[in-house]
């Protein structure tokens, strides 16, 4: 198992005050989980998705809106302020970057969050067996959508040294060497990865920098509604699901954006990946239960390494 590095001194006392945030998918999960807590670290948070109160995305969940995050992310101490937009559409995009140089001039820190694809992958089939319309859908959802919101909102990100993009994905580049079990959802979470590179490429001179983070077993909404539990009574899916015990909630994520982002020597990871459990290593935060959960060590080391451990070791 990683050995834990000593903690980097991270001011802890609204870090992010004046600092102007959007969080694209902002919706639900980690998007949401994100916004939250940079709010509750003092930024003002724009927050980007499909479903409103008004309507519904192709998700099909409307029990999770943007506007609640908004209010969600002012709750915690923030400035939350939801704009409906889907980033798949340029010109939608163009309008959230026009609004936030109105308001502010600037941005800095953007996090790409853009997903709501589970609903497309099926596990266990060839590529030529995956219905082509939801494998190139997939594509959209997880690397179309970001090189839009890139394209328009990286510009107000490097009007000032010190600017941040975060993508996340799921899988660190180190953990994704390995298939990801279907050819589209693969690509489309690889892309994120060589996205955060190759912006830190791009970024070089600017003074502003772009990794990818990952969250290990994630407790979303969704997959608390799927295994038939809630955030309070989660632990009662790991008889079923044995693994689910090295699984972890969306703030631990959250956490770590929130870190990295009041990181004034944040550019060490430009170009990098990172999972939850490593910035956590790096900035000592914990889960909100205290606890340091490690999906991907678990994974790597247990599930394809043959290690004689247990999910409990990697908490």
């Amino acid at each position: 198992m990683t050995e834990h590095r000593a903690p980097t001194e991270v001011p802890t006392a609204a870090p992010l005050t004046g600092r102007i945030a959007l969080v694209a998918g902002a919706t639900r999960g980690a998007g949401r989980a994100i916004a939250v807590a940079l709010g509750a670290a003092g930024a003002t948070v724009y927050v980007t998705g499909r479903t409103t109160r008004q309507r519904l995305s192709e998700v099909g969940r409307s029990t999770e809106t943007i506007e609640q995050t908004a209010e969600l992310v002012t709750a915690a101490g923030g400035t939350g302020i939801a704009l409906p937009a889907d980033h798949l559409d340029p010109e939608q995009v163009r309008a959230v970057a026009e609004r936030i140089d109105a308001d502010h001039g600037r941005l800095d820190l953007l996090v790409n969050d853009l997903w709501g694809g589970e609903h497309l992958v099926v596990f266990g089939k060839k590529m030529w067996e995956t219905d082509l319309d939801q494998g190139l859908r997939m594509l959209d959802l997880g690397v179309r959508s970001h090189i839009v919101t890139s394209w328009f909102l990286v510009p107000l990100v490097i009007r000032n040294p010190g600017g941040l993009i975060v993508e996340i994905t799921d899988g660190t580049a180190r953990t994704n060497r390995r298939f990801r079990e279907n050819f589209f959802y693969d690509l489309a979470k690889n892309g994120p990865i060589r996205m955060a590179a190759n912006l830190a490429h791009d970024l070089e001179g600017t003074g502003c920098s772009a990794l990818s983070l990952t969250p290990g077993w994630m407790r979303s909404e969704q997959m608390l509604e799927t295994f038939g539990v809630t955030e309070e009574n989660w632990r009662d899916a790991v008889a079923r699901v044995p693994d689910f015990a090295v699984s972890e909630t969306p703030q631990y994520l959250a956490r770590a954006v929130a870190a990295l982002a009041a990181d004034p020597k944040v550019h060490r990871y430009n170009g990098r990946s990172l999972s939850s459990a490593e910035a956590a290593r790096e900035y000592g935060f914990t889960d909100v239960d205290g606890s340091r959960p490690d999906g991907w060590g678990y994974i790597e080391e247990v599930l394809h390494g043959g290690a004689d451990r247990t999910p409990d070791d990697y908490r």
